[in-house]
C-alpha cells in the first residue's frame, strides 16, 4: 500500500507519529515537499483532496461531526452546515477566535464513535436525532436510509439500543422515519406534518383512481381524511410536460374527494408556522366534509 492510499485509509487526515509508525520519516517528508500531504496544523496532516471541513477538524484535533459528518457521508439535509461541525473532548478548551471557523460540540466519544476524524455513521445518526432541530434530524435519517447505509429497522434498533440524554428524542425520531421521501424537500414538510395533531401522512402513498389502473402517489397523504400535500419544486415543473401531467394529476384527486394543498420549497424551508398552520386548517377543512363526517 502507498502512502496516498494509506492515509485515505486513516480517513484523509492524520498525525505524524502515526504515518510515520506507517511509512519512513523521509517518504513522509517528501511527500509534503511534493505536495501530495498538506500542513494542516504541526505534526497534522492532509491529503490535498481531503474535504475542507475534515481538513478543519484535523487542524484543530478534533472530530467532524453532526451536520457536517452527515455531509460527509454524503446524506442529504435541509441545508448544508455554514460551518464545520466539530466534537472535543469534555475537557478541551476551544479559543473564542475559533468560533469564527467551526460550530464546536463537547462529548466523550468512544474508539468506534469515530472514522479517521469524522464520527461513525451510526454515532452521526445519533448525534443527528439527538441534537438537531425535529425536521433536520428527520431528513437527515431519512437520507441515511434512502442512501442504502440503514434500513428502518436497524435505525430502530439503534435508538433502542441508546441510553442516556436525547434517548426519547432518538427514540421519536426513529419511529417516524420510513426512509420513503424522495428527498430533504420532502422529508422537513413530513416532519412538519407529524407534528399537526389528527393528521397522519404516509409519504408516497399509492391511489388508485376508480375505474382505470392509474395509481398517483403524492407526496404526502394522509388516507383518512383524504388529504394530499406536495412539495412543489420550481425547478420540477420548469418543463411544460410536467406541469400539465402534475395539473391533471392534481384535478383527478380533487375530483375523487380529496383536499390538495400545495407547498414550495421556499415555504417548507423558511417559513413553518405557514405550513403548520395550513396544514392544521386542512385537517379542520377535512372534518367538516361529508365524506369525513365520522372521522374524529
Amino acid at each position: 500500500m502507498d502512502l496516498i492510499s494509506q492515509v485515505t485509509v486513516l480517513g484523509g487526515v492524520c498525525d505524524r507519529a502515526t504515518l510515520v509508525g506507517l511509512r519512513s520519516e523521509s517518504e513522509v517528508d517528501q511527500a509534503l515537499q511534493d505536495g501530495v500531504l498538506v500542513r494542516d496544523a504541526r505534526d497534522r496532516y492532509a491529503l490535498a483532496t481531503t474535504q475542507p471541513s475534515l481538513r478543519t477538524a484535523n487542524r484543530v484535533a478534533g472530530v467532524l461531526s453532526h451536520r457536517s459528518a452527515a455531509h460527509y457521508w454524503g446524506w442529504a439535509q435541509k441545508a448544508p452546515p455554514p460551518l464545520p461541525e466539530v466534537t472535543f473532548p469534555r475537557t478541551r478548551r476551544v479559543h473564542p477566535s475559533l468560533r469564527k471557523m467551526l460550530v464546536p460540540h463537547w462529548c466523550v466519544l468512544a474508539a468506534n464513535d469515530v472514522e479517521g476524524a469524522v464520527t461513525s455513521q451510526v454515532r452521526t445518526l445519533i448525534d443527528c436525532m439527538r441534537n438537531l432541530p425535529w425536521d433536520e434530524a428527520v431528513a437527515i435519517v431519512n437520507s441515511a436510509i434512502q442512501a442504502d447505509d440503514f434500513t428502518q429497522d436497524d435505525i430502530k434498533l439503534i435508538a433502542e439500543q441508546t441510553k442516556g440524554r436525547g434517548r426519547r428524542r432518538i427514540c421519536e425520531v426513529a419511529a417516524a422515519v420510513t426512509g420513503q421521501c424522495a428527498n430533504p424537500f420532502e422529508a422537513v414538510l413530513y416532519a412538519q406534518a407529524l407534528l399537526i395533531p389528527g393528521l397522519n401522512v404516509v409519504p408516497q402513498h399509492p391511489i388508485t383512481v376508480p375505474g382505470t389502473t392509474r395509481t398517483l402517489r403524492p407526496d404526502l397523504a394522509d388516507p383518512v381524511l383524504l388529504c394530499a400535500f406536495e412539495a412543489e419544486s420550481f425547478e420540477w415543473h420548469g418543463k411544460s410536460a410536467q406541469l400539465t401531467r402534475d395539473c391533471r394529476r392534481y384535478n383527478t384527486l380533487s375530483l375523487m374527494g380529496w383536499i390538495v394543498i400545495r407547498f414550495s420549497w421556499w415555504q417548507v424551508m423558511h417559513d413553518p408556522e405557514y405550513v403548520q398552520r395550513v396544514l392544521k386548517e386542512a385537517v379542520e377543512l377535512a372534518r367538516t366534509l361529508p365524506q369525513h363526517a365520522n372521522v374524529a
